[in-house]
């Protein structure tokens, strides 16, 4: 009988993928020998409440993304947790980012008595992170999930200093997220990179500049949309992705008047996204703070140039003039500059794009890092 290791994800596939979602199905999808379950939110009333996807059998509570129901979940979440183990039997919890350690600690304390493991992904600052959950006695709770925790992985080095600073004593495995394996292993034809350039309307001359993350305040997004006013008409950005900071950017695009140069594709399945990149020229990454930054990792395994920051867990890959051309944050003169730096020398960017590529293959491969997975971390617990 295989051991079984229920997943706390507070989203989920189909919908709402983000790293820490792709992160879990990249992994699971590799590992056979475990069974995997997961409780998520409902964010759609139209979801199944119980579906297989992949490796992992996903149960979804509650319904609705606003900050009630995300509230709600927590309770939800660890009764069902309860509910499920009595017929399944656990042999661990997987607690995917800080904020689903709430739940994983609420079902041991009402019967679950087994052991837990976290994966830190989160984005935002440390700050920011712990400011929201000052909530009496959200952080007690949390702190407790961090002390108790049988082994923590983390995806940067970045990350990696959270554990501590909450009274965590124990094992910490630094085991990275990986590139997107449909960049990985250039499973794209030409015809299909020039037909989906046709669709964007990208004509001879225009060079794209591309971001395929949330459209979020940390990522950036406005500071590459500011640089425009100073780049040619024929450099344009590609927006690929949905997200809360949607409507802002559309108006600062339009206060600019920038209409004919800034491109919201809107949101594309992951296994599509690839070829949005493979369409386009440079990804620019502006980050204000970050975890990791899968989508860029990608881009690296793309063999784009990449202008990017070195916030949070980017400063483990960004390495300025080796692997990426580095700004700081909110300095659209500096994305300017790095634009017109790589489109005048061409050979410079094969030779970076080709050195961080093999980067991302010796590094971020999602066929190593599932491996890493299983050994160093499950293997604790089951």
């Amino acid at each position: 009988m295989p051991k079984k290791i229920l997943i706390f994800s507070l989203a989920y596939y189909p919908s709402n993928v983000s790293g820490a979602e792709a992160a879990i199905k990249e992994i699971t999808d590799r590992i056979k020998d475990i069974e995997f379950h997961l409780i998520t939110l409902r964010l759609d009333k139209d979801a199944l409440s119980r579906e297989k996807i992949g490796n992992v059998v996903v149960y979804r509570v509650g319904v609705g993304s606003l900050y009630l129901s995300k509230i709600l979940f927590i309770p939800l979440s660890a009764l069902k947790a309860r509910n499920l183990h009595k017929e399944i039997k656990f042999s661990a919890i997987w607690a995917m980012m800080t904020y689903m350690l709430i739940p994983t600690v609420i079902t041991k304390f009402i019967g679950v008595k087994i052991p837990h493991i976290i994966t830190l992904q989160d984005g935002d600052p440390y700050e920011k992170v712990f400011s929201r959950i000052r909530i009496l006695p959200a952080l007690p709770i949390i702190d407790y999930g961090f002390r108790s925790a049988k082994i923590i992985q983390t995806i940067s080095v970045f990350l990696s200093e959270w554990p501590r600073k909450r009274g965590y004593k124990g094992e910490i495995e630094l085991i990275y997220n990986g590139g997107n394996p449909r960049d990985l292993r250039d499973t794209v034809s030409a015809d299909e990179i020039e037909d989906t350039k046709k669709k964007l309307g990208k004509k001879e001359g225009d060079i794209f500049l591309v971001n395929t993350s949330r459209l979020v305040h940390q990522k950036g997004f406005d500071t590459t949309i500011r640089a425009l006013v100073t780049l040619p008409s024929n450099i344009k950005f590609l927006i690929v992705g949905s997200g809360s900071d949607e409507k802002k950017l559309k108006d600062l695009t339009k206060e600019l008047k920038l209409e004919d140069r800034v491109i919201f594709a809107g949101q594309v399945d992951r296994n599509i996204v690839t070829l949005y990149r493979r369409a386009s020229d440079i990804f620019i990454a502006p980050s204000r703070s970050e975890g990791l930054g899968n989508a860029f990792i990608s881009a690296l395994a793309s063999r784009l140039p990449l202008i990017a920051t070195r916030v949070g867990g980017m400063a483990d890959y960004v390495f300025d003039e080796k692997t990426a051309w580095v700004i700081d944050p909110d300095k659209p003169e500096q994305i300017a500059e790095k634009v017109k730096a790589i489109l005048a020398n061409p050979e410079k960017v094969k030779k970076i794009s080709e050195y961080a590529r093999k980067m991302v293959e010796d590094k971020y491969d999602w066929d190593k890092i599932a491996l890493q997975m299983r050994e160093k971390v499950f293997a604790k617990v089951v």
